[in-house]
């Protein structure tokens, strides 16, 4: 079961989205230069379709999208998740933000909006370097990952 420890509505981490942000907790990952180590331990309230329910009746139209931050101990639980919103929420955007290298067999990409892979390695930055090893991907209708990475870096 999937857990989250805390929310709030961001502005950077999707674009042109504001973003409630879902930190689920028991991270597999453990990247080595974490800025969310309270993430690593099972720790938080259970992240259920109510729980959604209850972000988005809270926070209506002041967002447009949903990121679940962390759950790649549980990656398909994630497309359940995503799948609810879609389903029960049509006018929210879904976003997964992954510490994996590669999009976990069995994962629909098709549930998701925005797919962002990649642990944080600190030698080569977060998002917005253009040195990152992570990516973030929109998701095309036809389920073509589109690499929008640059979308963070100054010009």
């Amino acid at each position: 079961m999937l857990k989250y420890v805390n929310t709030g509505v961001v502005f950077q981490e999707i674009p042109d989205e504001v973003t409630l942000a879902i930190n689920i907790s028991g991270c597999p990952c453990r990247c080595p230069g974490c800025h969310s180590r309270y993430l690593w331990e099972d720790t938080g309230e259970p992240l259920t379709p109510a729980a959604i329910d209850s972000f988005v009746s809270e926070l209506g139209t002041s967002i447009t999208c949903l990121a679940l931050m962390g759950g790649d101990a549980d990656p398909l639980a994630v497309v359940d998740l995503a799948r609810y919103i879609h389903s029960r929420h049509r006018g929210y955007r879904v976003a997964w933000y992954s510490g994996r290298i590669r999009l976990p067999r069995g994962v629909d990409r098709l549930a998701f909006d925005y797919i962002k892979l990649g642990p944080y390695i600190r030698h080569l930055g977060p998002l917005s370097k253009p040195t990152t090893n992570q990516r973030l991907y929109r998701i095309k209708p036809d389920g073509e990952m589109q690499d929008i990475t640059h979308r963070f870096w100054k010009k």
